[in-house]
Order: C-alpha cells, then sequence, then structure tokens
C-alpha cells in the first residue's frame, strides 16, 4: 500500500511539473515546428524535421538537424521562445495568449519572442515602437499568471 502511494505521488508531481507551462502549440509543435534553435544560429529559421526532435516540459521541438537537437538538449531554457511562444505582444500589452506567425520573432537580450502577423499587422512592429524594455518587464509579470491557464 505504501508502495502504491508512493508512486501515485510521484506521477501527480511529475505531471504537475511537465506542464507548469502552456506551449503553443497550434500545429503539434513548439514555434510551429521551426527549429527554434536556427533562430539563433541562422539568417532565418529553419523548419524543423520529424527525424530531429524532442520533448521539453511535455512540448514537442522539431529540429533541423542532429546539431541543433544536442544544442538543445543542452541548454534548452536558452533557445525556447519566450511567453511559451505566444505572441510575445499580446502577453504585454493585452495579457492575453495569441497564436504566432513563427517568421515573425525577434532575438532581445539573448531571447526569442515571436509575433502575430498577418496581412492586417504585424505586432513586431508594434513591439519596436512602443517601449520594448516596458513591454518585456510587463511581459514577464504577466506571463506568471497566463503560463499556468489553457487558451
Amino acid at each position: 500500500m505504501r508502495l502504491l502511494s508512493t508512486i501515485f505521488l510521484i506521477i501527480i508531481s511529475f505531471s504537475a511539473k511537465a506542464q507548469s507551462t502552456e506551449f503553443n502549440i497550434k500545429k503539434g509543435y513548439v514555434a510551429e515546428g521551426y527549429d527554434v534553435v536556427s533562430y539563433f544560429t541562422e539568417k532565418a529559421p529553419l523548419i524543423g524535421s520529424k527525424k530531429h526532435q524532442t520533448t521539453f516540459e511535455g512540448a514537442t521541438f522539431k529540429f533541423a538537424s542532429t546539431m541543433n537537437l544536442e544544442l538543445f538538449k543542452k541548454n534548452p531554457k536558452k533557445y525556447i521562445p519566450q511567453y511559451g511562444g505566444f505572441c510575445a505582444y499580446a502577453v504585454a500589452a493585452k495579457n492575453t495568449k495569441m497564436d504566432v506567425d513563427a517568421d515573425s520573432y525577434e532575438i532581445r537580450d539573448g531571447k526569442l519572442y515571436l509575433f502575430y502577423s498577418s496581412w492586417f499587422g504585424n505586432k513586431l512592429d508594434d513591439w519596436q515602437k512602443e517601449d520594448t524594455k516596458k513591454l518585456q518587464q510587463q511581459g514577464d509579470i504577466n506571463w506568471q499568471d497566463l503560463k499556468q491557464k489553457k487558451n
């Protein structure tokens, strides 16, 4: 009986930890299946491959190469997009989660930010026109509550 109780507690603890952050996985993968390492290492982000994928905190990431997959595994927090891969502007300015266009991004202060974009406009433009430092600070505050809410 004691063994079953211990196993049950471990499972509950693991489940809670694995789901501590909700990631934007609209297309089944974080960053719409783009290789999150490539944002930092290439001139433009690359589409990941199903041959090179891993799971981190319950979300699946794809990579363009084995090398990028290994880089990610060594330090995943360096590469994961801020705010679970939801639109950084929406999290900061509107306190809400919004899907992104994975081609609309910015690396700022060593962090990856993704943005919503459509033919109506690109939230990256708004992010850069406004006080970006203030938006980052507000986004970090807002994300503390938003990251646990299902979209």
